[in-house]
């Protein structure tokens, strides 16, 4: 297994900014299809993907938010200690500490694909997911701070799931209240 740590993976260039998907459309809320072709059209997606996800700022960017049904997500943010990582993961299965080991981060999250709103989401604070790249050879990818959550937060989107979907009801009321309030600044069409 590569490790991120040992050498920063490079997000292929030259992709088209793509409009965000929002929750709500079906491809955000089930399992994505997994990745079986590593190939020119896997590479033309992810620099798409990256393209979309440095347009909104953002530091993670599954599939689904731009529509396609694959299992994949890119992400550039730093960890815990302001290092950048950056990669692509393909089928990306997640693992966490347990017991004694595992500790929450109570922090604010949001999602490009319900941008503008931030609520507290805890997450466990070290996260480690492991895939494929984009040439199928195994990958693994482990940090804490932002990164432990932006992990979990991708993952999560390729596995069908919202960060939405691990609040409260009160939480997130509020989390749509904000969306809802931002929602001008942030046409369909973003950030396209």
């Amino acid at each position: 297994m590569s490790d991120a740590s040992v050498e920063p993976a490079v997000l292929p260039a030259g992709g088209q900014v793509r409009p965000i998907v929002r929750w709500g459309a079906e491809v955000m809320h089930r399992t994505q299809e997994p990745v079986t072709e590593f190939d020119d059209d896997l590479r033309a997606l992810v620099a798409d993907m990256a393209a979309t996800m440095y347009a909104a700022e953002g530091v993670g960017l599954a599939a689904c938010q731009i529509g396609v049904d694959r299992s994949v997500f890119v992400f550039d943010c730093p960890d815990a200690d302001g290092v950048h990582r950056r990669g692509v993961v393909c089928n990306p299965q997640l693992f966490l500490p347990v017991g004694r080991t595992r500790e929450l981060d109570d922090d604010d999250e949001g999602c490009l694909s319900l941008p503008g709103a931030f609520v507290s989401c805890a997450r466990p604070s070290y996260a480690r997911v492991e895939g494929q790249d984009l040439d199928g050879s195994p990958v693994s990818h482990a940090g804490t701070g932002l990164l432990a959550r932006c992990l979990q937060h991708e993952t999560d989107h390729c596995h069908g799931t919202v960060f939405g979907d691990r609040l409260n009801r009160r939480v997130r009321k509020r989390l749509f209240k904000l969306a809802e309030a931002a929602a001008e600044e942030y046409g369909s069409e973003w950030p396209a």
